[in-house]
């Protein structure tokens, strides 16, 4: 299984964790990050690598890094992921969101975000994107329950 997380995964471990939502798609998060050091790869880029330097606490950065750190294999972002995110970019998905689906379209089974929009706006084109792209709980539930069969 081959894995990729867009940043706001590898960030929502040190959000605020009063909220029910936040709390639970954090545990998600922190079991598919052990999973991928036993039998999954994570898949990085140099998309995350950007978006992670762009993270303004210094504290927060370090920690999210060391989660990302533990990819196994890392996207370069070449022409040809370029031109596909401009593509993606053509359908509404943000700039940065682009750029990670086509990382991810390039190199994994799925994309994992904690972005309703994002998920939102690759199920409305789901005809013209390669990969599917699911909220964390969502995805590890399906699996659990594939695995538990």
């Amino acid at each position: 299984m081959r894995i990729y997380m867009d940043v706001c995964c590898f960030n929502r471990p040190f959000d605020d964790q009063t909220q029910d939502r936040i709390r639970i798609e954090s545990e998600a998060v922190l079991v598919i990050i052990v999973r991928c050091m036993e039998d999954w790869i994570l898949v990085g880029s140099e998309a995350v690598d950007y978006e992670i330097l762009k993270i303004p606490d210094d504290e927060r950065r370090k920690k999210v890094e060391v989660l990302a750190s533990i990819s196994k294999e890392k996207v370069i972002v070449d022409d040809d992921v370029v031109k596909r995110a401009l593509e993606f970019e053509k359908m509404g998905l943000r700039g940065i969101d682009a750029l990670h689906l086509s990382c991810a379209e390039k190199s994994s089974d799925i994309l994992l975000t904690t972005d309703d929009d994002f998920v939102g706006k690759v199920k409305e084109n789901k005809n013209h994107i390669k990969i599917r792209v699911e909220n964390p709980v969502t995805w590890l539930m399906e699996v659990l329950g594939d695995e538990q069969r």
